[in-house]
């Protein structure tokens, strides 16, 4: 099987649009981990993304008849950008279906490439059954982001370049999981000229389709995936890919919001690029499997994927860097409501930095205060600053994992209600005109809303709190009403942040 994928590799056309991007060595990160790390530059592409790669080759390989209609495919990011330049590059028509919700930023990068963009649906799903839709009526090629031989022969032309790049040893190479295109590739051709290297693959662990495809020994479909890092936010990874990768691969690692923040703000110290979450995943793994191990001087291999970073996330990756190089902690700490308190508090704090401190009045006895604690030895810190304030009488609840309280509850601290009937959910409503009203119209008039909070980061979908009273109903009838708006959401009722703070 893999002769059959390194030949298509080792054929693949990808240089008329693609450059031979640079290995780089990451050295801040090389001497804080006491291993070298290097860094394969694909984020410097003419789409900022590997995705040129594997589209242009799966296009430069159709018949003159079928390039003659044009090619179509469905894509909210950087797989659409591959397409419009190829199609470009190749002088044919090529038509993009992306979700309404996909950010101006794309979909104006695509048109700049001369892709004919048609927004449809909310979802990727919607694209792309629309996208078969015009393929069967207008005669168009589809090419598939990721589940296509030649796709995935495309994007091994990354590993190709690495192997060349560093002719001295490699331990490992750590490559991002989406649908699996990158993955298959690169670890064909990893695996037949240098089996001795290690394939890591690395994925969201709100998206790790490929996880659990690996555990199971065949192809699964999550229910739902987070949309952080939307690039490779995928339920099910690909037939083909699957079959290449689960032979190659030797092992998983899965990275958390906070710990993809982080690896973003690596990267920009290293070299002033700003990857997208997607991009950093493969930092992010490297970061956490060099953490987690006593060996050092290790060769280690991330690559930087992509950087089509809509700036508007800044704002939201930069608050969570911290959680995720474990250099903050949050804390839910009660103190008692009397003078001198916050004094006492911050005395048995030390000399540590607070780093936030959201309080507000709610009752004579006890002051519940969300505090955020400047780190410097990481999670081991962490559990000591709270083992001190235990030791000292303080009621402490380690909030550094909830994204209820990290997303939400910081930005509404004080607002106690005291509502005894009332049900916390936190939704992703997709992020278009009207996705609002649509959710207030399906939900009806029968349930009050006592708390709502909205905040913008730049993404496909945004993440909404949303409280909702029963009155003389019941919850059974309250999900129900909630499962008919079809947006997803987490009830967050029983969360400690909501309840020390909110309700």
């Amino acid at each position: 099987m893999l002769d059959a994928v390194v030949k298509r590799i080792l054929q693949a056309r990808v240089y008329d649009v693609a450059v031979e991007t640079p290995l780089e060595p990451a050295r801040l990160l090389s001497k804080r981990l006491r291993h070298t790390v290097l860094m394969k530059r694909e984020d410097l592409q003419p789409v900022l993304s590997f995705k040129c790669r594997g589209a242009y080759n799966a296009i430069a390989h159709l018949s003159a008849s079928e390039l003659e209609r044009g090619v179509i495919c469905a894509s909210a990011g950087n797989h659409a950008q591959g397409v419009a330049l190829a199609a470009r590059t190749l002088g044919i028509k090529g038509v993009i279906v992306m979700p309404q919700t996909t950010p101006d930023i794309k979909v104006n990068a695509v048109r700049n490439l001369g892709g004919q963009v048609v927004l449809h649906g909310d979802s990727y799903d919607d694209a792309y059954a629309h996208a078969r839709e015009l393929m069967d009526e207008k005669g168009y090629a589809f090419i598939h982001p990721f589940d296509d031989p030649l796709v995935i022969a495309g994007q091994g032309t990354v590993a190709l370049e690495i192997l060349r790049q560093h002719r001295g040893d490699i331990d490992a190479v750590f490559i991002p999981v989406g649908g699996g295109g990158l993955l298959a590739g690169m670890a064909a051709y990893i695996k037949y000229v240098r089996p001795s290297v290690k394939v890591i693959a690395v994925e969201a662990e709100d998206s790790a389709c490929f996880a659990a495809a690996f555990k199971a020994g065949r192809r699964v479909v999550l229910p739902s995936v987070g949309l952080f890092a939307d690039g490779v936010a995928v339920k099910q990874i690909g037939k083909h890919t699957f079959d290449i990768a689960r032979h190659c691969v030797d092992e998983v690692i899965t990275c958390s919001t906070d710990e993809i923040c982080a690896a973003i703000k690596d990267i920009y110290d290293e070299n002033r690029s700003i990857c997208e979450p997607s991009g950093a995943l493969s930092l992010a793994g490297l970061k956490k499997y060099a953490e987690a191990r006593d060996s050092r001087g290790e060769t280690l291999v991330a690559i930087n994927s992509g950087a089509n970073m809509n700036f508007d996330r800044l704002r939201h990756i930069a608050e969570r860097t911290e959680l995720g190089e474990r250099r903050e902690a949050v804390f839910a700490v009660t103190i008692p409501e009397q003078p001198g308190a916050f004094k006492a508090f911050c005395q048995a704090i030390g000399k540590r930095n607070v780093t936030e401190f959201n309080y507000r009045y709610s009752d004579s006895q006890a002051a519940h205060v969300f505090v955020g604690i400047a780190l410097g030895g990481g999670a081991s810190e962490r559990q000591s600053v709270q083992d001190g304030l235990l030791r000292k009488g303080y009621a402490v609840v380690d909030l550094s994992d909830d994204e209820m309280a990290k997303l939400h509850g910081r930005h509404l601290v004080g607002g106690h209600a005291g509502l005894a009937d009332e049900r916390l959910f936190r939704f992703e409503f997709p992020e278009r005109p009207g996705a609002l009203m649509a959710f207030l119209t399906q939900l009806g008039t029968q349930w009050n809303i006592s708390l709502f909070h909205y905040r913008n980061h730049g993404a496909a979908y945004g993440r909404v709190l949303v409280g909702l009273q029963l009155g003389e109903r019941t919850l059974p009838e309250l999900r129900a009403s909630l499962d008919a708006v079809g947006y997803p959401y987490i009830d967050e009722s029983r969360n400690p942040a909501y309840h020390l703070f909110l309700r």
